[in-house]
């Protein structure tokens, strides 16, 4: 390699590590402060050598609760993403190949739904909530979850089925492929970069998601563990270093996720950016 090819590209891994610490100093910062002792948690710096774990161990001992919790927060990310997957896959496939009657009507109507922001329908899915009995259920969650997921993927995995050649699928019925193993076996594999974006988005957006789960579960057990957090901050009693410990149990899960799939996660945007 030329010394001015070199050259060049040590200058763009540079400027790439210089926006990467930009972009990671709000979590550095929160990492930082959970460490803090109540003399140095106001002082306005990025880094301290007086640290402590006692924020975590405050955590801990004033939750008992949090290991339930943390498998509340799995159950309601892990149902709200298995149910997104399978069911936007399914619709794509449908869309895309199968002639029911008013499907531009139905694809269209599911685009519109992504206007609607999910603080705007924290009341009446509340006061459903509320009839169907689902209130401190998670089900009152999962639910809720799925059905703002659905049309998001929807607009992703229709990218995908785009690229798929028709001729693939005809030659698999000519060989007797039915309609469900058509989709499992030929479909599904040729989605997979689709389905990985949309697991990773979901994952994140159900894990992190606060006021729904907020007005839906009471029951301390029950909570998630954004909820967790909010006890550690209101008008009249704040610790702040306890808070950001909090917020930083929080944050892990996501970020050991996102670094097992992130290989598969830019293999996902890039795929759907050449075949959109």
């Amino acid at each position: 390699m030329a010394w001015k090819d070199r050259r060049g590209q040590i200058c763009w891994i540079i400027i790439l590590l210089i926006f990467a610490f930009i972009f990671l100093i709000p979590l550095i910062f929160m990492f930082s402060m959970s460490l803090r002792t109540p003399d140095t948690i106001g002082l306005p710096k990025l880094f301290i050598f007086e640290i402590t774990f006692k924020n975590y161990q405050n955590v801990f001992a004033k939750n008992p609760q949090l290991p339930s919790n943390f498998l509340g927060s799995v159950v309601v990310t892990v149902g709200s993403v298995a149910l997104v997957t399978m069911c936007s896959s399914m619709a794509v496939f449908g869309f895309s190949r199968k002639n029911v009657h008013g499907k531009i009507l139905i694809y269209n109507i599911l685009l519109c739904t992504l206007m609607v922001p999910l603080a705007g329908l924290v009341v009446p899915l509340t006061q459903l909530n509320s009839k169907l009995g689902w209130i401190n259920n998670y089900m009152g969650l999962i639910l809720p979850y799925t059905a703002l997921g659905i049309p998001y993927a929807i607009t992703i995995l229709q990218g995908f089925m785009i690229g798929i050649p028709k001729e693939l699928e005809e030659a698999a019925v000519i060989d007797g492929c039915g309609s469900m193993r058509l989709f499992l076996q030929i479909i599904c594999p040729l989605l997979k970069p689709g389905i990985v974006v949309i697991v990773i988005w979901q994952f994140l957006t159900s894990w992190n998601e606060f006021f729904l789960a907020m007005c839906t579960l009471t029951d301390e057990a029950k909570k998630t563990l954004p909820l967790v957090a909010q006890q550690y901050n209101g008008a009249y009693f704040s610790q702040p270093g306890t808070l950001f410990a909090a917020l930083t149990l929080i944050t892990i899960p996501m970020l050991i996720f996102y670094i097992l799939v992130q290989r598969q996660f830019v293999k996902g945007l890039t795929a759907g950016a050449i075949k959109g």
